[in-house]
């Protein structure tokens, strides 16, 4: 079953009330995506959904929008672990200095006030500099 995710798009382009639907689909061990907003649709391929939402978003940066979402958050990221065992479709809210407990993990299409929407680059700095901190 193809699981679908209606998600705000928000950014320099984006109308108050601009939503895109993002559909994943497992198809042996590849991970495809499909985000349809605008009228158009675009999709992408990878080992894991954290990935393949990377690779949209990648795309969806040139217009100005950023999907609404823990995915697409500046301190949420999969360990290792959520990729190979759970598709990439959860990962961890993090705070420099403090590990990520079972406590912080979220769905990556979901959404809540603490999500700090950010472009994938900006995600993964923060996520090697929280690998770089001292936890406690």
């Amino acid at each position: 079953m193809d699981e679908q995710h209606d998600v705000a798009l928000i950014g320099a382009d984006a109308s108050d009330d601009e939503r895109a639907v993002f559909t994943e689909y497992e198809i042996g061990r590849v991970c495809k995506l499909t985000c349809a907003y605008r009228g158009k649709t675009i999709e992408a391929e990878a080992p894991d959904f954290f990935e393949a939402l990377c690779l949209i978003r990648r795309q969806l940066e040139p217009e100005g929008l950023i999907p609404f979402c823990y995915g697409a958050s500046l301190n949420v990221y999969p360990s290792g672990m959520a990729r190979d065992m759970g598709a990439g479709l959860k990962a961890y809210r993090m705070s420099k200095g403090v590990h990520a407990r079972m406590d912080d993990l979220v769905e990556i299409f979901d959404t809540g006030p603490d999500v700090i929407p950010a472009s994938v680059d900006a995600q993964e700095e923060f996520f090697r500099e929280w690998l770089a901190t001292p936890r406690v």
